[in-house]
């Protein structure tokens, strides 16, 4: 088994810009795992893994087994190298270096009459993160986030998500190829939008829907407005007129999940 005790091995170096830059990992078609929770789900999300590194202090042997079984490479680190690379205070000790998987459209495996929901545009790793954990939560189809402006294997989405990347169906793609391909699957469109709206609780989701929601700042673009089948807004009875859109996506989609017997 390989050892490593220096922050200085080429290997750790390498990991460090593989946390740090999206550059890298979109160059190398890798990325880090911080957790235990994380790299179940990412195992059981059909994630490869290539390596695992681990503090043996913190790691039992019998946690270690499914590696071994599955032929995975094991990497003894000791705690300087871990805090090198992990993010979290709480430490559990293990990561893993995984293979990225296509995002593509196409990839996309939808039933019968499917509930998605759209995020276009939304930088902020922790609203990413929290719409994701609330797409878990619902267990609804797909996740499809239009021009992204983050790499989803960003280590703060995966944290802020607490490894439900790997629990939802996710694809990225530009506004107008989104837009096309829910209208050729013919998916309702259901944008959450101030202008030209009406109540959500008032629409039917029960048929295949798609919830598009846009960022705080600017909201979604016009071509959403212009091709849903119906803007929407949640009723807001204090002195703002926008709330964060992580709850937003969590109102929208228990609403859809409702209307559908959850």
């Amino acid at each position: 088994m390989k050892q490593i005790t220096s922050i200085q091995n080429p290997l750790i170096k390498s990991l460090v810009q593989l946390q740090e830059k999206a550059k890298t990992r979109k160059q190398t078609g890798t990325f880090l795992i911080e957790g235990k929770r994380e790299i179940e789900l990412a195992i059981k999300g059909n994630y490869e893994l290539e390596s695992i590194l681990f503090l043996p202090e913190l790691v039992s042997e019998s946690e270690l087994k499914i590696f071994i079984e599955n032929k995975i490479e094991l990497i003894e680190i000791n705690k300087e190298v871990y805090q090198k690379l992990a993010y979290r205070d709480t430490t559990e000790g293990i990561l893993a270096i995984a293979k990225t998987k296509s995002l593509e459209l196409l990839d996309l495996k939808l039933p019968k009459n499917p509930l998605l929901l759209v995020m276009e545009s939304i930088e902020k790793p922790g609203n990413i993160g929290a719409i994701l954990r609330t797409c878990d939560a619902a267990n609804i189809d797909a996740v499809i986030i239009a021009n992204p402006k983050t790499d989803l294997y960003n280590p703060n989405i995966i944290r802020s998500s607490v490894g439900c990347i790997f629990t939802n169906q996710i694809v990225t793609a530009s506004t107008e190829a989104t837009i096309k391909f829910l209208e050729d699957k013919n998916i309702a469109i259901f944008a959450a939008t101030l202008q030209n709206s009406k109540f959500y609780h008032l629409q039917d989701y029960s048929t295949p829907t798609a919830l598009v929601v846009g960022t705080e700042a600017t909201g979604l673009t016009q071509a959403w407005r212009d091709a849903a089948k119906q803007n929407v807004i949640i009723p807001m009875h204090g002195e703002i007129d926008s709330m964060n859109v992580s709850v937003a996506s969590a109102i929208l989609l228990f609403e859809a999940k409702r209307q559908r017997g959850y």
